[in-house]
């Protein structure tokens, strides 16, 4: 673990060059983390780190590339949100450098994250029940984690998810179908399972405000709509404050 002194306060950094403690992130401090990396910042730079920090204040997670170059878009243009000008400002990486200079942890895609420190997360609020292990069905054996997330995504289908949301008490409908199915859509896009704060914005922004009203997905995903949702529609248990 390194040290980072900032107006002559000395801040402990990991190994990888992160602040050990986040809060004591502050302006003087990115700059002093960008200097380490032979960066001055510019109002361009810091309109990436502000809106990274956004994210992260609103979400709980780091936006990852895809996400974070469609807010960039929305914000500041499409012009600004092309890889050659994001490269341009963070060439270590905006996912790395950019967020090791905003005081953020490195976002990851589901596929990069180990299962099992999702399911530390996991509680177990929800009284549906779960398979422990694997379970069978149409004479195939069906993997799964203990949080009920498949582990093998491609073992799922539609008559399989029929199955799950059985399993948990409901019958799906077409208002779960668009549910599921717009989950799916956001996985396959951007890497990662949306939790329900996430969720609402994309869909709501897509699919009208009617769609994504909170009590509304409630009602049809009790269990939480991205909790219960992502294991119904063969995705990975979301990332962040899941069901908040």
């Amino acid at each position: 673990m390194g040290q980072l002194v900032v107006n002559e306060t000395p801040l402990k950094l990991t190994n990888n060059g992160r602040l050990a403690n986040l809060a004591e992130w502050t302006p003087d401090v990115a700059r002093a983390l960008a200097r380490e990396e032979g960066l001055e910042l510019s109002d361009a730079h810091w309109d990436i780190i502000e809106l990274m920090r956004e994210y992260y204040a609103t979400y709980n997670i780091p936006p990852i590339r895809k996400l974070l170059k469609r807010e960039i878009a929305r914000k500041f243009g499409p012009e600004r949100a092309t890889d050659e000008a994001i490269d341009a400002l963070f060439p270590g990486g905006v996912t790395f450098q950019g967020t090791r200079i905003a005081g953020l942890p490195v976002p990851m895609l589901d596929a990069e994250r180990e299962q099992s420190s999702q399911l530390r997360k996991t509680t177990s609020t929800s009284a549906t029940p779960h398979y422990r292990d694997s379970f069978e069905f149409k004479g195939r054996q069906i993997k799964v984690y203990p949080s009920g997330n498949l582990v093998n995504l491609e073992d799922w289908n539609e008559e399989l998810a029929e199955h799950l949301a059985r399993k948990e008490g409901i019958e799906l409908t077409e208002a779960h179908w668009t549910v599921l199915r717009y989950l799916r859509k956001f996985y396959f896009q951007y890497g990662i399972t949306p939790m329900v704060k996430i969720l609402m914005k994309h869909m709501g922004e897509e699919l009208g405000q009617e769609a994504s009203d909170r009590d509304t997905l409630y009602r049809l995903f009790p269990g939480g709509p991205s909790r219960q949702g992502s294991r119904i529609a063969g995705l990975p248990l979301p990332q962040g404050c899941i069901d908040d």
